[in-house]
């Protein structure tokens, strides 16, 4: 996702917070069963190194996890926390089925 539009209409759908970040997947309904993903880290997370460093491990979740267990037709917004980036591997992958398996119900 890149336009802002797009975000704020993100922001309308399911929130799924988890210790490391939010998950906010809303459907489209445009008919397209491709699923899109945004990741968004604010500067209340750290400098430009830390916020990197967060997207970069998110982008590396969402091609792991996104395929499997994501909702079809839909937009999925990562919103980073702080915790992101001391969270172990595992539990990020954890905590992304989780917040995934809350927004499909």
């Amino acid at each position: 996702m890149t336009r802002r539009s797009d975000y704020l209409a993100a922001n309308a759908g399911r929130r799924s917070p988890m210790p490391g970040f939010v998950l906010l997947v809303r459907q489209r309904h445009d008919g397209d069963p491709t699923m899109r993903i945004g990741i968004t880290v604010t500067k209340k997370v750290g400098n430009a190194v830390v916020r990197n460093r967060i997207k970069r491990r998110f982008r590396a979740l969402a091609r792991e996890i996104l395929p499997v267990q994501g909702v079809g037709g839909a937009d999925h917004v990562l919103i980073g926390r702080g915790a992101a980036l001391e969270r172990d591997w595992a539990a990020l992958v954890v905590d992304l089925g989780k917040a995934l398996a809350k927004a499909k119900r």
